[in-house]
């Protein structure tokens, strides 16, 4: 199927042969194409159904203020899945991320090409009147915002919902902060790994003591940014219960958007299982575990031989067998039928002996390679798996057989280069969500984006003069 740039429709985003349609009326991007660029009869493009108008959120357009890592990554989620995400950065130097850790060959960071897929960038000063003014037009056209700002800054610049709710009353504001937007706590900084202290789990993470069952020195930080990024999975959650709310409404004639109100630090409690409940009833305070799991029995981490693939490694296995007919598996497999019967039954059972249970699984895996363990184990159908690192990841056959992680180009089409990410997840089966392009340069659509807005080239050049755009 063909259509003509000149029949009505706009080409309004380009990457390399990859253009979006937009509506001639919604101006809102349809589809994504191919493009055959003909100077005399405008642009013919060839429309491939389904890469962004069968996505479950195509057609609504998210204003992502966020930066780093919690609201960057809602916005990643919303966008993989057909959102238009217009990111603002500031000028110069953009979102922090483009620089944090490994730097590419063109100075920017592979983590931000990865967390920014999918996006388009505008770089504008928001500390300038002109630029915040600039950031309320377009907040005005959008259906989310997502912002991870310290609560009251956009009510300082002019930006909140009391505010931009006279203009668009719909729309919806999804915000990030540490410890919410109420509370005493509100206006402090919100720091993933502050929050994730203040909400128990870092308590829960590290070695116990032995006398105490508490936590043995500092506690043990996994080596992401977990809070954010749990916070960012409730932000996009959040965020797609407010459209569904939004939809409700609309069709009984209401307009009203939702406020949704992420707290990182009451995102990870969430993650915190029946440790409040057990507190109120029995009194109990969950302490470190190191590398097994409290009350659950086995679970853990045991030693190997080192790998012929890793010689001067030590190896480690996690093995699941909690379950009352996989613990049995478990001990038939490892020769210790002994530590079968009614004193080793049911869970209950085997936290009491866990000292006993956890000694002889060891004796057996640190005698034999990891690849002997895995080989009986799997044949008994008990659950294990190799602690591995990212090279075995990306050359892992599940993750190659189910495209876990792609190659996503950046740069122009033959002068660039190709950048692994992990997918973006769930995989819905009823669509064909998928990168469509890496994290865009700084304020690679800041001309295409304030065109949309009725600004002309002289104004732009103006704007960018005075350093509100970049």
């Amino acid at each position: 199927m063909w259509i003509d740039h000149r029949e009505g429709f706009k080409a309004i985003h380009t990457i390399p042969r990859k253009f979006n349609i937009a509506h001639p009326k919604t101006q809102r991007a349809i589809w994504g194409f191919d493009a055959l660029a003909d100077s005399t009869k405008g642009v013919r493009v060839k429309v491939q159904l389904g890469q962004v108008g069968d996505l479950p959120l195509s057609g609504i357009r998210v204003l992502e203020l966020g930066q780093l890592i919690a609201g960057p990554f809602c916005g990643q989620l919303l966008g993989h899945f057909g959102a238009e995400v217009i990111k603002v950065e500031p000028p110069s130097t953009g979102d922090p991320l483009r620089v944090w850790r490994e730097l590419d060959i063109d100075g920017t960071s592979p983590w931000f090409r990865s967390l920014a897929r999918n996006k388009k960038s505008i770089a504008i000063d928001m500390r300038k009147q002109q630029g915040r003014e600039i950031v309320k037009r377009l907040a005005v056209r959008s259906d989310v915002i997502v912002e991870n700002f310290k609560p009251g800054t956009l009510e300082k610049w002019g930006l909140g919902p009391q505010e931009l709710h006279k203009e668009n009353p719909s729309l919806i504001f999804t915000r990030v902060s540490g410890y919410g937007q109420t509370g005493p706590w509100a206006s402090r900084p919100g720091y993933a790994s502050v929050c994730e202290a203040e909400s128990g789990f870092r308590f829960i993470n590290g070695q116990p003591d032995p006398k105490t069952g508490l936590l043995s020195g500092p506690p043990t930080r996994p080596n992401i940014s977990l809070g954010d990024s749990v916070a960012g999975l409730h932000a996009a959650f959040g965020t797609v219960l407010a459209l569904l709310s939004k939809q409700k409404k609309a069709s009984r004639g209401e307009q009203g958007g939702e406020t949704v109100d992420v707290s990182i630090m009451e995102s990870m409690l969430n993650l915190m299982e029946g440790i409040v409940p057990e507190y109120d009833r029995k009194g109990k305070v969950r302490g470190p575990s190191g590398s097994s799991v409290t009350g659950i029995v086995p679970t853990n981490a045991y030693p190997c031989l080192p790998s012929s693939s890793t010689p001067t490694s030590p190896t480690y296995i996690i093995i699941g067998a909690n379950g009352d007919t996989l613990y049995a598996r478990l001990m038939h497999a490892i020769g210790r039928e002994d530590l079968i019967g009614p004193l080793y039954a049911h869970n209950h059972h085997r936290v009491a002996r866990q000292g006993e249970i956890e000694e002889a699984i060891s004796a057996w895996t640190s005698q034999r390679r990891v690849e002997e363990v895995l080989t009986i184990l799997e044949s008994a159908g008990v659950p294990v798996g190799r602690v591995v690192g990212v090279k075995e990841i990306v050359e892992g056959e599940q993750v190659k057989a189910r495209r876990a992680v792609e190659d996503v180009e950046v740069g122009r089409e033959g002068e660039g280069w190709k950048v692994k990410m992990p997918r973006v997840f769930p995989v819905l089966d009823s669509c064909d969500a998928k990168t469509r392009w890496a994290g865009p340069d700084l304020g690679a659509h800041t001309n295409e984006i304030l065109g949309e807005l009725g600004l002309d080239a002289g104004s732009i050049i103006q704007l960018r003069e005075e350093g509100v755009i970049g």
